[in-house]
């Protein structure tokens, strides 16, 4: 038996992640895409590492259980790494709802129920949540501890509330940031960490598919007037998730880690002010 990294996101930054932290385990690789999953094992296996890819639909706590019930197949869960995910490109409001704020609220706790004593998880959220304006301390509180089955009931996140694909995405990254805070509490119980790291413009094939597509003068925008310059690397992830995920990390837990190159600073203080 080993100890397992479930991994769900068969993308490059999922893969930049696991490369640090899982060599000597077992990592079960989840994808909605069967052959992203595949992929994604095969660049690991011909690597050296131990891979198994699945299909995982992350808005359905039932595909969920099944890949905690086939990780645990192969030792105990020692570590989560959530890079699944969909855009405010990709998908309708409904999807990016169920996916990306009660699909990672549904993972978060059901992993958090299995994890080893020690264990760790990294959840990938996005700038998207620090753009938004600050929402009520109830409101917040709604995010971070209402029953899963029961979130998206809640008022804030009706249809009739829910502006637009981006508004929704934001909507979704707040809940993740504030439910990582709430998960972290009970993940401390059993001596396990759950952090979240948003990160601005990292270059993947999906990023690169939204660079060609009808925002992609928006996103080239943000990062030529970031104080970087430059979109980020998959890798530049990696080094933060890695810092999070070993003993280094062993007093950071309930945090989210912003990484874009200082876009978002420059949203609220420098040339990407809205009215500038």
């Amino acid at each position: 038996m080993k100890d397992v990294v479930i991994l769900t996101g068969a993308g490059q930054i999922g893969m930049a992640i696991a490369r640090r932290i899982g060599y000597g385990k077992k990592i079960v690789i989840g994808d909605k895409n069967p052959q992203n999953a595949q992929a994604i094992a095969k660049t690991m296996n011909d690597a050296g590492f131990d891979a198994e890819p699945m299909e995982m639909n992350l808005s359905s706590r039932e595909s969920i259980l099944s890949i905690i019930a086939k990780a645990q197949e192969f030792g105990d869960i020692t570590a989560l790494i959530n890079a699944a995910g969909v855009s405010p490109s990709q998908a309708p409001v409904e999807a990016i709802l169920n996916v990306d704020l009660y699909g990672t609220a549904v993972l978060l706790e059901e992993v958090g129920k299995v994890i080893k004593e020690g264990g760790v998880g990294v959840t990938i959220s996005s700038q998207s949540g620090h753009r938004m304006p600050a929402l009520s301390a109830e409101v917040d509180e709604q995010l971070a501890t209402t029953p899963t089955e029961e979130l998206l009931s809640l008022e804030v996140l009706k249809p009739e509330n829910i502006k637009d694909t981006l508004h929704a995405y934001q909507m979704a990254k707040r809940c993740n940031e504030k439910r990582v805070m709430a998960e972290a509490v009970k993940w401390g119980q059993k001596g396990a960490r759950i952090n979240s790291i948003s990160p601005g413009i990292v270059v993947t094939p999906l990023a690169i598919d939204e660079f060609n597509g009808p925002r992609g003068d928006f996103y080239k925008n943000m990062f030529a007037k970031c104080p970087a310059g430059r979109p980020g690397t998959a890798d530049e992830i990696a080094n933060v998730a890695e810092l999070l995920m070993s003993d280094k990390g062993a007093f950071i837990t309930g945090a989210d880690f912003l990484i874009d190159g200082g876009a978002t600073a420059s949203y609220f203080y420098g040339p990407l002010k809205p009215e500038a």
